[in-house]
């Protein structure tokens, strides 16, 4: 008798419309002509990709190894590596014309979608207009853009700091809450990523991203409040269409997780740190940890702890904001709370280098009794871009969009998990989702890192590009560009099923 070997997938037509063809990579014919009636079809898109021209492939990576930082390579999240050469919307091509859906957006950054047309325009017609002027001169672009941000955040927080990056933006989030406080000592949550700048690495809670040299002091963690792999969770615990499938035995309106997760950050009041704290930093579901949500009323109750101590409550909304969780605009509108300073970054302008903090007058007033100036923060052309970002999300629905889809996604992937022996849980809102995947439901130990590469590879190879997070890298990232439709939706489904099918199969 034959044994069948793995299912694998094959390209058969890099055009519009073209069709993933799923055979066997060894075996007998017959085997792979059967194998031949297993298709996806991937959906149709109205868009011709410029032909790549370039460097050959062998020299594009012989450079990238000799010429560019050596951090590069280890980023490269394939075996073999994905060579891009245009993108639009939703899609991205590589140099030799394969077309792949992107459900994670160049990490969770092209929030409006690859080279979207109106975003586009802004930045075509600033470029013709006024490249770059610094923020000591009064320019239109900036004073527009920034009247436009605040207006879509609560009082009181209404002063605007704009900046290049994310870590950027929490480096000076920190800075700030220090000088407005007159304390020094910070408190972030375990697997937490808040930059990678020396003062934000203090702040970042994953050895990943540490490195073996004194980082900025007087930063601590506290356990995070995970309700599938933490001490404490069930099954009522998280604002998410899809719950833990832990049991639950907390009594009606009570959470023993949130409670516990509590006691825990005040274990790090009474051991960590003195009786006076400069910030507390949280996302609001985290990203880089693995798309961690928290119990419903964990950070409403940890911002009362933390003002308690004289601390200001910061929001990481690098991830979670303009729209992406789809119930709210800011991720922290679903806590029910009002930090004192928030920062973003990635989505804010669809991919071009910008970030923001925003806060109150009073907060702004004390980091105002030195000189703080970016040179390029405020620029004219980050401005023009990411105004459009923000007229595009209304004038396209794109918040509903991903309430809309992103649930659908969420509850289709919940029958995965009920399918799938090594599908842990599934998380998140809107379009901000992770899947963990386990060796078994039973142990919940992460799946081991070459599994999790198989699975992604197979995954490019049928068309679908997504991302890795978690501690142990063990979660998928499922955080496209938000303009993605129900029938991409249903085409990244049917991929991930297969891809998991076939390592169940070679396991």
């Amino acid at each position: 008798m034959v044994t069948p070997a793995p299912l694998r997938a094959r390209r058969v037509d890099r055009g519009v419309g073209s069709v993933i063809q799923l055979h066997r990579t060894s075996g007998s014919l017959c085997q792979e002509t059967e194998s031949k009636n297993l298709r996806v079809q991937m959906p149709t898109f109205n868009f011709t990709p410029e032909t790549y021209q370039c460097m050959s492939k062998e020299k594009l990576l012989k450079i990238r190894k000799l010429n560019c930082n050596a951090m590069t390579m280890k980023v490269t999240n394939y075996k073999k590596p994905l060579f891009i050469h245009h993108g639009f919307m939703q899609w991205l091509w590589d140099v030799d014309g394969s077309r792949y859906l992107d459900m994670y957006a160049g990490i969770a950054t092209v929030s409006q979608g690859h080279c979207h047309p109106k975003v586009t325009k802004a930045a075509q017609e600033q470029l013709q207009r006024l490249w770059h002027t610094s923020a000591i001169y009064v320019h239109p672009p900036i004073q527009e853009y920034v009247e436009k941000l605040v207006s879509h955040l609560p009082e009181p927080l209404n002063v605007v700091y704009l900046t290049n990056s994310g870590s950027e933006a929490n480096d000076l989030a920190l800075l700030m809450a220090r000088l407005h406080t007159g304390n020094f000592d910070a408190i972030t949550l375990r697997g937490s990523y808040h930059g990678g700048s020396p003062l934000t690495m203090g702040l970042t809670s994953n050895t990943v991203y540490k490195y073996p040299v004194p980082s900025s002091p007087g930063c601590y963690n506290t356990m995070c409040p995970d309700v599938f792999r933490g001490l404490w969770g069930g099954s009522h615990c998280r604002d998410s269409p899809v719950q833990t499938i832990r049991e639950c035995s907390c009594p009606p309106d009570q959470c023993h997780a949130n409670e516990r997760y509590l006691e825990q950050l005040e274990e790090v009041f009474i051991t960590s740190v003195p009786s006076r704290i400069a910030a507390f930093f949280a996302e609001p579901i985290q990203g880089l940890g693995g798309i961690v949500q928290y119990p419903k009323n964990f950070l409403k109750e940890a911002y009362k702890l933390v003002r308690e101590k004289g601390g200001l409550c910061i929001a990481d909304e690098v991830q979670t904001g303009f729209g992406r969780t789809g119930s709210h605009f800011w991720g922290f509108q679903s806590h029910d709370v009002v930090p004192d300073i928030v920062t973003m970054a990635k989505g804010i302008a669809n991919g071009f280098p910008m970030g923001a903090v925003v806060t109150s007058e009073e907060i702004a007033h004390s980091f105002a009794k030195g000189l703080h100036f970016n040179t390029f923060g405020g620029n004219p052309l980050a401005c023009s871009i990411a105004s459009a970002v923000l007229d595009t999300i209304k004038e396209e629905r794109i918040q509903e969009n991903c309430a809309v889809v992103g649930t659908h996604l969420l509850k289709e992937l919940a029958k995965l998990r009920d399918k799938y022996e090594i599908i842990g849980d599934v998380r998140g809102k809107g379009l901000h989702i992770g899947v963990e995947m386990v060796t078994d439901k039973a142990s919940r130990d992460p799946l081991p890192p070459e599994a999790m590469i198989h699975i992604m590879e197979d995954t490019k190879d049928m068309g679908v590009l997504v991302g890795r997070g978690g501690i142990y890298g063990q979660t998928f990232r499922i955080q496209p560009p938000m303009c993605i439709t129900k029938e991409d939706a249903d085409f990244f489904l049917a991929v991930f099923d297969q891809a998991l099918n076939n390592y169940m199969e070679r396991r």
